[in-house]
């Protein structure tokens, strides 16, 4: 193979660079007020930091529990809070975008008590089972609702780079995704996991799959295993591979082992893309010393230059918090009109789930036998 010129190398390094630069997050012009429904922890700890680095106004936060939703209104100076839906729906104005952040089984007693035609961003998973997801899409249908559900790791610092690296031209012809998760995740944080039914794969690789989707479209195809952990036995599947069938010239798989209890040296986090052109790998921190995590990175590698090395370009921000920004500025975006698609939308978000549907079907059948 020719050797590339020195020239230009240079000018594809500074063609990515600005091509990385250039990467942000959908924002709208202007801004909508935010009604939160839910005051758990992920609205803690990402949605109500990503609202506030992006001055997006969040008006009024309710929660069921007594007292829960003002305690976390208090601490983040949200005006207004509330210990019922139904008072949060009466004081939101017109132009409201309510944010649903409760476990997947409320959504179909929330979706009802919403305004005709309201704007939603819904927490994944976007309920528990694919039936429970086509009810919460019918729900959007009948109630005319602009919803989305919140796959905000397509948002994410890193993977805006990795977008616009190959549409700059790095991957080439793209041929492989490579997901590698292998650490250890303190299930015990979120309690209601410790009797629900499906884990890994509903939980944690869902965002994985949306991903990939958001790259390859759906496949034909999922094989796929999901298995116990005897470290902990009380828990449903903690540990998965799956492999998609995007056909005979493309690799693709999520391998995942949340169990990972040994020194950082091994702890592994990471989406890959190889194609003709070149190579990306992103890093997702937050896997890493779960909940402190460590922060993303992003890298690419030419294919065919001499002495290629990996080159790592900055980032802006990491998947928790910042990429929450780009899943309510998606749908914001979207209600004004800024935006002529909603990618996260609930008929794309639905797809998603059928895919995890599948994968679960495909672990519960018996593997093929040995022709012994």
């Amino acid at each position: 193979m020719q050797q590339t010129s020195n020239s230009s190398v240079q000018s594809n390094e500074e063609r990515y660079r600005r091509a990385a630069d250039a990467a942000a997050p959908p924002r709208p012009k202007t801004p909508r007020p935010i009604v939160i429904l839910g005051a758990g922890g992920i609205i803690r700890a990402a949605h109500l930091p990503a609202y506030a680095k992006a001055n997006f106004p969040v008006i009024a936060i309710a929660d069921s529990a007594s007292g829960k939703a003002a305690e976390l209104a208090s601490e983040k100076g949200v005006p207004h809070a509330f210990n019922s839906i139904e008072e949060a729906v009466r004081f939101a104005p017109a132009d409201a975008i309510f944010d649903v952040a409760v476990p997947a089984t409320q959504i179909t007693s929330i979706l009802p008590q919403l305004p005709a035609g309201a704007a939603v961003l819904m927490q994944k998973p976007m309920g528990e089972t694919l039936d429970e997801a086509t009810r919460i899409r019918d729900l959007c249908r009948q109630r005319g609702l602009v919803a989305a559900v919140n796959f905000q790791l397509r948002y994410s610092p890193n993977n805006l780079v990795a977008v616009a690296l190959h549409q700059a031209g790095l991957l080439g012809d793209l041929h492989d995704i490579e997901v590698q998760v292998r650490t250890y995740t303190p299930w015990k944080l979120w309690t209601f996991l410790a009797t629900a039914p499906r884990l890994e794969i509903l939980y944690h690789s869902i965002h994985y799959l949306d991903l990939i989707r958001s790259w390859l479209g759906n496949p034909a195809g999922v094989y796929a295993k999901t298995v116990r952990n005897p470290q902990s036995a009380s828990l449903a599947a903690t540990k998965s591979s799956i492999l998609l069938d995007y056909g005979e010239w493309k690799r693709v798989f999520v391998v995942t082992n949340h169990g990972h209890d040994f020194s950082s040296e091994t702890h592994r986090s990471f989406v890959q893309w190889e194609g003709t052109g070149g190579a990306i790998r992103m890093d997702m921190g937050v896997n890493l010393d779960y909940p402190k995590g460590v922060p993303d990175t992003l890298a690419y590698a030419e294919r065919g230059v001499s002495g290629s090395q990996w080159k790592e370009l900055p980032l802006k921000g990491n998947w928790f918090p910042d990429a929450f920004v780009g899943s309510m500025g998606a749908l914001q975006s979207y209600v004004e009109g800024s935006a002529s698609e909603l990618p996260i939308g609930f008929e794309s978000a639905y797809e998603t789930m059928a895919l995890v549907e599948a994968a679960y079907r495909s672990s519960a059948r018996p593997a093929e036998p040995l022709p012994l």
